[in-house]
């Protein structure tokens, strides 16, 4: 890793890769008419259109730090340009050129990342009249069930969300009794994962099948985070009447029928929103989310860290006025602008940021362009070696859902 940030200046030389991130965090051009369609992604693009003229030969992991393009060949006349003087190429002067890194991160994290404000007031109000809509079916449809109270959660409420106010979760707690189930860990099932879990029913011989409300969506002896998702849909899709809801609220509401989360697609005059559903199981000190993996095991259910990260970073931040949310705001604003980097934003960059303060202690705002391109070398570093190890239980890696095709793809990018 030594090399890659000296490959990196010899191609910001080049305007190559590593100008990239100098582009990414320029304030818009006030004098294109297209200024407020621009986006990180633009400044990105560059480099996905190199990527994609390198040779088809499949790149190995271990090549990510190599350079990929050589330096460019001076270009000599042919015998028509002989024939008139050469003429300097036309540079268009601009003061941002003198701004340091830092300089352009702070105005890019002040003007570009802030989610418009109708969004920021509009999006919560909207998702928690659709969260009591639902909470009132639940409690008709389904007395027996005790699910708990629905809440809001997602980067925006917690401040940390970029660019747009699109999409949003909505938890809904499944209320156990814990003297009828304990927790296996996924370590010990057939997945070897130890992010699942699963959730067994336990003392039958006592407490018989019916003693528990949950009973009915028990798959041999577990409780089947794919069968109560699915009980879930057909209600979402075909019990509730949306259009009804939609009216009230002033938009349109529609169930994805499709897709294997449960989501809701809502369109307003203003916003256009997704929310996904999340029945959730909170035991042992453990948030569990019914987000089975995808294949034939349908009794998992996947440990969320979300709410130990958030807590976390902003604890380290107010104990030291640090830019950790800062560096985290940018950097998940870059990956949510590009398609290849998308699953790197979030939980990922976060666990990068909360390694690297554990040995790099100086997060003053002032130091940000430093803990910003440390942040990236440590990133790049993990893909090469395709594991993450999540901060809070360094057995689980937080790179084993992803293909290897993307984690490559994602380090050239990076790199």
């Amino acid at each position: 890793m030594a090399a890659f940030w000296q490959q990196r200046g010899r191609r910001q030389e080049n305007g190559g890769p590593g100008s990239l991130i100098d582009r990414a965090t320029s304030p818009r051009d006030e004098g294109d008419p297209k200024a407020e369609q621009k986006s990180l992604e633009e400044s990105w693009q560059d480099l996905a259109l190199i990527k994609t003229t390198k040779s088809s030969k499949k790149q190995r992991r271990e090549d990510l730090s190599e350079p990929l393009l050589s330096p460019a060949r001076p270009l000599m006349p042919g015998p028509r340009a002989c024939s008139a003087p050469l003429e300097a190429p036309q540079v268009k002067s601009s003061p941002l050129c003198c701004l340091t890194l830092q300089e352009k991160l702070l105005s890019h994290y002040s003007s570009q990342l802030s989610v418009p404000e109708i969004q920021v007031s509009l999006v919560p109000q909207l998702a928690r009249s659709i969260c009591t809509q639902l909470q009132n079916f639940l409690r008709s449809k389904c007395p027996e069930l005790p699910f708990g109270r629905l809440f809001l959660s997602g980067a925006l409420l917690d401040g940390l969300e970029v660019l747009a106010a699109d999409h949003i979760h909505l938890m809904l707690p499944v209320v156990l009794d814990a003297g009828l189930w304990s927790l296996i860990s996924g370590e010990d099932t057939v997945v070897r994962n130890p992010q699942y879990w699963m959730i067994k029913r336990v003392d039958l011989g006592y407490f018989p099948r019916g003693c528990s409300p949950w009973d009915r969506f028990i798959v041999g002896r577990y409780l089947s985070s794919n069968v109560l998702n699915e009980t879930l849909h057909k209600m979402l899709v075909a019990s509730i009447n949306w259009p009804a809801i939609g009216s009230l609220l002033g938009c349109v509401i529609h169930p994805v029928v499709a897709s294997r989360e449960l989501k809701l697609e809502v369109k307003h005059d203003q916003v256009e929103l997704s929310i996904t559903l999340f029945p959730v199981v909170e035991m042992e000190d453990k948030v569990l989310l019914a987000v089975p993996p995808e294949g034939l095991v349908e009794n998992l259910w996947l440990e969320s860290f979300y709410r130990a990260e958030v807590s976390k970073v902003k604890e380290l931040d107010d104990g030291d006025s640090g830019a950790r949310q800062h560096c985290l705001r940018i950097l998940n604003g870059v990956c949510k602008s590009n398609p290849t980097l998308h699953k790197l934003g979030g939980s990922p960059v976060t666990h990068v940021i909360l390694h690297l303060s554990d040995t790099d202690l100086d997060w003053a705002e002032e130091s940000l362009a430093d803990r910003f391109q440390q942040v990236l070398e440590e990133l790049v570093a993990y893909l090469e070696k395709g594991v993450l190890p999540s901060y809070f239980n360094p057995k689980i890696n937080l790179f084993s859902q992803l293909l290897e095709e993307e984690i490559d793809e994602m380090g050239f990018v990076l790199q």
